[in-house]
């Protein structure tokens, strides 16, 4: 049963999301652990069933210890003291392989580790550290760690990571496995994720009960606030636009391109970002970010609703409907095939960052357009992902169009709890301030 909300029924919604992460989510994963090597497994075909592989994507486990550090941490009472120190002991030991596994000679991660943590190739076969969204996933994974466990090494860890992310940044050497960005391109995805990794590692290193009264801390709490603010005004000011879209790619001096890839975008990916940007805002207290992010959060929501069969279309073009335009030069990239095969699948990650960004708008605004489109996005989303055979549980994340299962690899060939638990758990805290709110 699913619960849609409705006045008076914030407790109903709240148990409704406990009961969900508790009983559907949680038990898939916690039986995912490498008790011999450490890490996590997650190579699952679609169905969760089978595990296919005992590969370690660097990108994937980051985002576990990212996890099972903010289960250990919630603001609710949604789990005992002794879950939350199982959880944090997860994060730990998750915490420590990485450590010890993903970082090659140059300083940079490996993009996938086997079993024991050795570096592997990619499927490309080219080099070893072809995404920087590993680095950044590691990153938040430890800062995250580090704040809730105080653990000095896993902060320290995050810290060089950073420097070394930022450098990369700045000079442009890096990769972005599995869709790398073609040349002339900007990608959007760049300032998202490093907004995000950027507040998660600020938070770790206010977490130090010194940092703001030690010159070095200090220096280095402001030294993030102002990349945030970089980050921030980066993707508010060149990828958004007046109407609400935000276009995923930009030519490399910021202006539009009348291609297939300057034309589409990615709703879900988007609204995701809009969520990153209303907390980093609050974070800085810089509130006129925000209704700049609601606008783009609605805008988005129409363009990518599916008025036939419901939920969110994986891409669109910036006017709706299928992805188009020209495709000189482009033709043959990663993106553009993903784009073209790929854009009226329906997906679980877009469904459930739409699920809080639009809760979040709602509880920001009171606009009941937010509660309309969080209603048909709950609606759709729990009637269409969860597996409907409950002795596996979790979701079964890729659809078509119309909502049945496809057994197809999306970006990594994994099955990741990374953004339904991070959704869910960030959903029920929401809720808890609203009903206290109401009181």
């Amino acid at each position: 049963m699913t619960v849609s909300y409705s006045a008076g029924n914030l407790q109903e919604l709240y148990d409704f999301y406990e009961d969900h992460l508790k009983r559907v989510l949680l038990p898939f994963w916690l039986r995912s652990t490498d008790e011999e090597d450490g890490g996590y497994f997650n190579c699952y075909d679609n169905t969760g069933a089978t595990l296919v592989s005992t590969d370690k994507y660097t990108w994937s486990q980051g985002r576990f210890v990212w996890m099972y550090a903010k289960l250990a941490s919630m603001t609710t009472d949604t789990f005992s003291r002794e879950e939350r120190s199982r959880f944090l002991e997860l994060a730990g030991q998750g915490a420590r392989f990485l450590m010890n596994h993903c970082l090659l000679e140059n300083g940079n991660c490996t993009f996938v580790m086997d079993k024991k943590g050795n570096p592997k190739r990619n499927a490309t076969g080219d080099r070893y550290d072809s995404s920087i969204f590993a680095d950044c996933f590691v990153i938040a994974g430890l800062s995250k760690y580090a704040a809730e466990s105080g653990d000095a090494a896993s902060l320290e860890f995050a810290r060089t990571l950073y420097g070394s992310v930022m450098e990369r940044f700045r000079s442009g050497d890096y990769q972005m496995a599995p869709y790398p960005t073609p040349e002339g391109y900007k990608s959007h995805n760049i300032p998202m994720i490093l907004l995000n990794v950027t507040q998660e590692l600020l938070e770790a290193e206010e977490s130090l009960p010194a940092a703001a009264a030690d010159q070095a801390g200090s220096g280095r709490l402001e030294h993030l606030r102002d990349n945030m603010k970089m980050f921030l005004h980066e993707i508010t000011n060149h990828f958004m636009r007046e109407d609400g879209v935000l276009n995923e790619m930009l030519a490399a001096d910021n202006s539009r391109v009348d291609s297939l890839l300057g034309r589409y975008c990615n709703p879900g990916h988007t609204i995701e970002d809009m969520w990153f940007v209303i907390h980093a805002a609050r974070k800085l207290g810089l509130d006129a970010y925000i209704p700049k992010a609601l606008r783009t959060t609605k805008k988005m929501v129409e363009l990518g609703w599916d008025s036939e069969y419901s939920g969110l279309f994986l891409f669109v073009d910036e006017d709706g409907g299928q992805p188009h335009g020209d495709l000189s030069g482009i033709e043959h990239t990663a993106m553009a095939g993903q784009i073209r095969q790929n854009w009226d699948n329906k997906l679980w990650w877009p469904h459930s960052e739409a699920l809080y960004t639009t809760l979040l708008g709602y509880s920001l605004t009171r606009d009941d357009d937010f509660l309309r489109d969080y209603n048909r996005l709950h609606d759709y989303t729990f009637r269409t992902f969860p597996n409907p055979d409950e002795s596996v549980g979790e979701w079964i994340q890729i659809r078509k169009r119309g909502g049945e299962p496809i057994d197809k690899v999306v970006a990594l060939p994994v099955k990741d709890p990374y953004h339904i638990i991070r959704n869910v758990v960030y959903i029920i805290e929401l809720l808890h301030g609203m009903r206290g709110a109401e009181k």
